[in-house]
């Protein structure tokens, strides 16, 4: 479990290191069947900051928590990027991508933290 918190805690500061805004963590241990046990989501402003948080999160990630993604999904246009790192799902979003799908609602049944902006 503190592997996992490990994990979250390099993704989120590879997220803060490029500005990536609105972070929230979803905890999906107590729910079944899921494909994973958190969610991390965030918001860059632009395709480009959206590919430099991902960029960010995979270093922050190696070498903070030895940890790499098993895949990466949606670099192609950086509208919505999923990083797969078994435990730990991370969703990188453009703003209006991130409200059309709308995880934090459809996992509404989890546990939601939200990490403040930094600046």
């Amino acid at each position: 479990m503190n592997e996992a918190k490990n994990l979250i805690q390099q993704i989120t500061e590879g997220i803060q290191d490029k500005k990536g805004k609105k972070i929230v963590i979803a905890d999906l241990t107590q729910i079944d069947d899921t494909i994973c046990n958190y969610f991390v989501i965030c918001q860059g402003n632009s395709p480009s900051q959206v590919t430099a948080i991902v960029e960010s999160v995979r270093e922050f990630a190696r070498k903070g928590a030895n940890a790499r993604p098993f895949a990466v999904d949606g670099l192609r246009n950086a509208e919505w990027v999923a990083m797969d790192y078994a435990d730990v799902l991370v969703h990188v979003f453009l703003p209006e991508a991130r409200e059309f799908y709308n995880l934090e609602h459809l996992w509404a049944d989890a546990k939601l933290t939200q990490i403040p902006d930094l600046d």
